[in-house]
């Protein structure tokens, strides 16, 4: 076995910081995703103020024709405030979530959207509508909360640990409270969450 020195030993070291699949890379990626799919809920909800097209994209329950809207409902809001509350614990736990590679992270939210929206269409009340990206917060914390545990990575333990910690205290919201908040879209977004982890657990490498 040879062992680089000198200039050589320098541009080893470099290529496993700055290659294609570096942590530095993925941190440049998530935050690039992340920032992206805010601004673009802020954009929509200008719009839908500005012009009110896009409400006819909320969810309601147990009607065929609404389930093309499982996933649109999840990039709406009803105004300016409910997007706010929802804005800094998507970016972070978004954030956190996308570390681990993009591809892994859009099969997450996806399986979070759809299971979270078809929760929804099933139990939400009658003639209510339902939109937000809360279901996703919820998926995401779920997700995150048992990834490590999943894959039995310690890193990750102490991460969903972390976040238990910060968010821990919004998993009360899975529970019937509020009528104006849809609790059915937080407690089916956080079982998409959970139910996600295991999908799309990290592949251990075989011990040999």
């Amino acid at each position: 076995m040879t062992y680089p020195t000198g200039d050589g030993a320098a541009r080893t070291a470099n290529a496993r910081t700055a290659g294609p699949g570096s942590r530095t890379d993925r941190v440049k990626a998530a935050v690039a995703v992340m920032t992206g799919w805010v601004a673009l809920l802020w954009i929509l909800e200008a719009v839908d103020a500005a012009t009110g097209a896009l409400d006819t994209y909320g969810l309601s329950p147990r009607r065929f024709g609404e389930l093309r809207d499982i996933i649109p409902m999840a990039f709406l809001h009803h105004g300016f405030g409910h997007l706010a509350s929802n804005t800094v614990p998507l970016l972070v736990l978004g954030f956190l979530a996308a570390l681990s590679g993009i591809r892994r992270f859009a099969a997450v939210v996806l399986t979070i959207m759809v299971v979270g929206g078809l929760g929804v269409w099933l139990t939400a009340a009658a003639h209510s509508v339902t939109a937000g990206a809360s279901g996703v917060v919820f998926g995401l914390l779920g997700y995150l909360l048992v990834r490590g545990f999943v894959n039995r990575r310690a890193l990750d333990i102490v991460v969903g640990l972390l976040v238990l910690a910060v968010y821990g205290s919004v998993l009360w919201g899975v529970l019937p409270g509020d009528p104006s908040i849809s609790w059915q879209g937080h407690l089916f977004g956080l079982i998409g969450g959970v139910l996600a982890a295991f999908l799309f657990r990290a592949h251990r490498p075989p011990r040999g």
